[in-house]
């Protein structure tokens, strides 16, 4: 049996049991995860998993007992390798790792819309609920050209992970539509909307199935969503029926704070976990690899904090500057214009002064990624950083907003090279978390300031990049395996005590 000081509390790790969760610990201040020796802090920030070749991915039995084909590039099979290879750390019952290794429901739908033209168009869409042992499902919606089953059933279960970790009360889900949002009209594409979530009304709900936004939805979006919800869901309340999505317009009974949340929550990780890391927050050089809503609010928060974006870059294009890149004026641009890609000298300085002059400047794709920063921020979609990628990186820390940024291959490579991984589960959960504080203001007819919002969000990624800390520490593992630790042992401990039914 492991102890871990912990303020005036000792933290005691036993087999099978886990560990006393953190947030049981009412009076934490800022301070208390640093009261560990400075020789076992740097073994923590240090450690890395055993080497493993490409072979040994996809190893456990599990897939064949669910008859599942091991393909290494397949965007689900890797989450639940990373799953199942934390449950085997934690010993977790051989059942319910069949049970996470699938989802539980998975729905396919088909449905017509009729077009500007006059024509119709049949549109495909999914809804996958991974698991709800810890409460209702919860997780977004994208509109995109480029949406598969398998990618939404991964999504579904990284939300399972997210949620646990953070401690919020729901299970994961995950959906889509196969459209370009850009390459329809705003009546087009309200018609989508409305037909989309009618096709799956009967499978979520308030206290059910809970969507939000996600890629290519915003919450015009959510406000169709809840609207037809609304007008089609006779058995719920009006008022209750609001409550069937979150990321709503703050008219419609959506949350102050809800669209800089992701961004908030990556930022409040680093100011957490970089000073652990030898890494200063204030001077901090960072790069960000896509610029919507995530890393453009990353992007500004961050630089309010004291760092300097150098280096960003976009489906557009890539710009640098060394001096540093305005991020409120690139966010202006990027409205604008869609893109990065023409963001020059014309947009004034930085927040130090500095001008823009200096280097924003149009760089390749291979030039953005050796740009040096203390920290990379992938903010775009899943599987961007393969292993080429990860052997051009000049950083300290990669540091995932978006959804599974990283490919195995990726990952250890980044690894070997020494580059702390801080995974999505843990960086891209603020989306959620005020997502679930929307949710409790809805079914409460209340509203909450901002400063509660973000203290309250603060709280909760706190308290979740802790959990990973400690996970590392006792299981001498890499960052991603700690927080797929720490979610799992709050899920087995669910499970342990409600059983199976029946």
């Amino acid at each position: 049996m492991a102890a871990a000081k912990v303020g005036r509390e000792r933290i005691n790790f036993v087999p099978r049991r886990g560990w006393i969760a953190l947030a049981e610990l009412p009076n934490l201040r800022r301070d208390t995860a640093k009261t560990l020796s400075a020789s076992e802090m740097a073994k923590a920030s240090i450690a890395a998993p055993t080497d493993r070749t490409s072979e040994e991915f996809l190893k456990s039995s599990v897939f064949d007992e669910l008859g599942m084909q091991r393909d290494p590039n397949n965007l689900y099979l890797q989450v639940i390798d990373s799953v199942l290879q934390a449950a085997e750390h934690l010993e977790i019952p051989h059942h319910l790792q069949l049970i996470l290794a699938q989802p539980k429901n998975e729905i396919m739908v088909h449905f017509p819309v009729r077009m500007n033209d006059g024509e119709y168009r049949l549109f495909k869409g999914y809804r996958v609920q991974h698991n709800n042992i810890l409460g209702p499902y919860k997780g977004g919606i994208r509109f995109h050209a480029d949406v598969h089953l398998d990618d939404v059933k991964a999504l579904a279960a990284l939300m399972t992970m997210k949620c646990s970790l953070v401690r919020v009360p729901y299970g994961g889900a995950k959906g889509g539509c196969k459209v370009d949002p850009r390459a329809v009209d705003r009546d087009e594409l309200m018609r989508v909307s409305r037909r989309f979530i009618a096709a799956i009304s009967n499978v979520i709900g308030p206290d059910v199935d809970i969507p939000a936004p996600d890629v290519g939805t915003n919450a015009q979006t959510m406000a169709w969503f809840a609207d037809t919800y609304m007008n089609i869901s006779g058995s719920v309340s009006r008022q209750d029926a609001m409550r069937v999505v979150t990321g709503k317009p703050l008219e419609m009974g959506g949350s102050l704070g809800r669209e800089k949340a992701t961004g908030q929550g990556v930022v409040d990780v680093l100011v957490e976990l970089l000073p652990d890391m030898g890494i200063p927050i204030e001077g901090a050089k960072i790069s960000l690899l896509g610029y919507g809503n995530v890393g453009s609010w990353t992007g500004r928060l961050i630089a309010e904090k004291g760092a300097t974006v150098v280096a960003v870059m976009d489906h557009t294009g890539a710009i640098r500057n060394d001096e540093g890149i305005d991020p409120v004026r690139l966010a202006e641009h990027v409205a604008e214009t869609g893109g990065v890609a023409g963001f020059g000298s014309e947009h004034g300085s930085t927040r130090t002064g500095r001008h823009t002059q200096a280097g924003a400047e149009a760089i390749s794709e291979e030039e953005f990624y050796r740009t040096p920063v203390d920290v990379f921020i992938p903010a775009a979609l899943e599987q961007m950083i393969n292993e080429e990628k990860a052997g051009w990186l000049e950083c300290r820390v990669v540091a995932e907003a978006a959804n599974a940024p990283t490919t195995p291959m990726g990952d250890r490579l980044l690894t070997k090279r020494g580059i702390e991984v801080l995974p999505a589960i843990l960086c891209n959960s603020g989306g959620v978390t005020v997502s679930y504080f929307e949710w409790v203001q809805n079914k409460q007819s209340i509203q909450w300031d901002i400063e509660r919002v973000d203290s309250s969000l603060n709280k909760h990624m706190v308290l979740a990049a802790r959990r990973t800390q400690l996970a590392q520490h006792r299981f001498d593992c890499d960052m991603r395996t700690a927080a797929y630790i720490a979610a799992l042992d709050q899920i087995a401990k669910v499970y342990a005590l409600r059983g199976i039914f029946p």
